[in-house]
């Protein structure tokens, strides 16, 4: 290795010739992208990506985004196809074939026997004058002048071009479909990302304390609610309804300021305060988190629709459940 080798400023000019052969694709956009887009949204079948070498690794992550965001896909390896796995190809499925140059040994078999059982093919493809590019219903342009590789020869910038057309056509079929945030959330129920878009204040608060006092209830009570439900606060309520809010701070706060003359048979409305921020058992719990970040605030009373006080949701719930 060269002594004056720069490493830092090596990765930046890779990074900046990849998105210089991104910003290129743009410029062969055409008919065909958008007729591969409605062929594949009108089709009742699936859409089969195949491909070999590092173009099949490409295919498998758009089969990925494909079926998160409701285009179902398969992933067919093109080595595999021509040794039984053609099988999976149905009468209604769309194939998209990737490759760079178009001509692969494997591609100029495969092709001719998915013509022959008359799918649609679209191709992913940098050469349209290929095998590949000639024989494709769709030609889907991803030539890029160079690789990142000095030697101009390990796939780079090639492949993230055929990547980022893949990623195109899955959010055209998106919006195309109406995919919205419900429909992501049926694809994503695990992790902290399917939690914020289908998990509900009313999924956490029920494992908490229900700390309450009525309007009357003097401090000396309040104070030993708040302290045995363990959740920092307790609900002020008239018969069931949320009237305030105390919280540890509001207790600490008044007996800092009137540590001389303590009365602890003080009614305890007295330091609650009115009309808190609450939030309905059936929002998102990513909501309730957002009105605890605007408000600097760890706790939401919960209520149901006519203000009934339910209980208690707390930022810790939020914390464990990983949806911060």
């Amino acid at each position: 290795m060269s002594s004056n080798f720069d490493i830092k400023t090596f990765i930046k000019d890779t990074i900046l010739q990849e998105a210089r052969a991104i910003e290129h694709l743009t410029e062969y956009i055409d008919e065909d992208f958008e007729r591969a887009v409605q062929t594949i949204f009108a089709s009742k079948g699936r859409v089969i990506i195949t491909g070999i070498g590092k173009s099949a690794k490409v295919a498998d992550k758009i089969v990925a985004t494909l079926n998160s965001t409701g285009t179902p896909s398969l992933f067919m390896h093109a080595a595999e196809a021509i040794h039984g796995d053609l099988g999976m190809i149905q009468p209604s499925d769309v194939v998209i074939c990737i490759s760079k140059s178009g001509n692969t040994p494997e591609i100029k078999v495969l092709l001719p026997l998915i013509k022959a059982f008359g799918n649609k093919i679209i191709a992913i493809c940098g050469e349209k004058s290929s095998f590949l590019g000639q024989n494709a219903d769709c030609f889907l342009n991803s030539y890029v002048d160079k690789e990142a590789d000095p030697n101009n020869l390990a796939p780079t910038c090639s492949t993230t071009a055929q990547l980022v057309i893949g990623d195109a056509l899955s959010i055209a079929l998106l919006r195309l479909r109406g995919f919205n945030s419900s429909d992501f959330a049926k694809y994503h129920p695990g992790g902290s990302l399917g939690k914020r878009l289908y998990l509900r204040v009313s999924d956490l608060y029920k494992a908490n304390e229900k700390p309450w006092i009525d309007f009357s209830t003097p401090l000396s009570d309040a104070l030993l609610e708040i302290s045995s439900k363990r959740l920092g606060c307790t609900a002020v309520v008239e018969g069931s309804r949320v009237t305030g809010i105390i919280t540890d701070g509001d207790l600490r706060r008044f007996l800092s300021a009137h540590k001389e003359n303590i009365n602890m048979q003080s009614p305890a409305h007295l330091i609650m305060t009115a009309d808190p921020k609450t939030i309905h058992e059936e929002d998102y719990a990513v909501k309730a988190l957002n009105i605890m970040r605007e408000n600097s605030i760890t706790q939401l009373l919960v209520t149901d629709n006519d203000n009934n006080y339910l209980g208690v949701i707390h930022l810790h719930d939020l914390l464990r459940e990983g949806i911060i």
